[in-house]
């Protein structure tokens, strides 16, 4: 028997996934009001700060970016284009896949929100501390690279 399965299950508060969550929801309970106050949700701008980001994207790219199933990005995409924020091209190279790119209203409802989203950021890394952040950015990415390696 090996030393994993002599052990008991983590505490449900002490799971890593039940921390990751956590701290997920205290992070968003810093940006969601100013996002609510423009008409957004978080998962509508992870789309628009990606695409702010990227002259258009293939549209399984932007799945893959923003971590969001094809059928939520595929709503979140219709109603950001009828808002006209966004807009769906065939792409040049496959007519079969749609390029999605941020459009004028789309760039300036993203300069509204983002000095708000820099304001969060400021006070997040007051609180927590400049160095702290950035060893979190470090052992996330650590954390992903190692889980995700083949063995």
């Amino acid at each position: 028997m090996t030393s994993s399965q002599n052990e008991t299950l983590r505490a449900f508060d002490r799971s890593l996934p039940m921390a990751l969550l956590r701290a997920r929801e205290a992070v968003m309970k810093k940006f969601t009001p100013s996002l609510r106050e423009n008409g957004l949700s978080p998962q509508q701008w992870r789309v628009i700060r990606a695409l702010n980001e990227e002259a258009g994207l293939d549209i399984t790219e932007l799945a893959n970016r923003c971590f969001l199933l094809m059928p939520s990005l595929s709503r979140i995409i219709q109603n950001l284009e009828k808002r006209e924020l966004v807009s769906r091209n065939q792409s040049s190279l496959d007519n079969r896949k749609s390029v999605i790119s941020i459009t004028g209203s789309g760039k300036k409802l993203f300069q509204k929100i983002a000095p708000k989203s820099v304001e969060r950021y400021d006070l997040i890394t007051e609180k927590f501390g400049y160095g702290k952040l950035e060893l979190l950015y470090e052992l996330l990415d650590e954390l992903i690279e190692k889980i995700d390696e083949k063995d």
